[in-house]
């Protein structure tokens, strides 16, 4: 997901695509732990697209308290 992307979403989409992500990223990290993923980056990818997010829902609380 792109920044751009990210930016179009309402705090509430953001909000919920945090939490599906950081869910997605736990189940991945186990079934890694057990058995190899066919693509490992994904991992690096889905903790990028967590940090997008977080970025962009605490630049708009920033923005709301000025």
């Amino acid at each position: 997901m792109k920044a751009s992307e990210v930016r179009e979403l309402s705090t509430l989409e953001i909000q919920e695509q945090i939490e599906s992500n950081t869910k997605a990223l736990t189940k991945m990290r186990l079934n890694h732990a057990v058995s190899p993923l066919d693509n490992p980056n994904k991992i690096g990818e889905t903790k990028r697209d967590i940090a997008r997010l977080k970025t962009e829902l605490r630049a708009r609380e920033i923005n709301t308290k000025k």
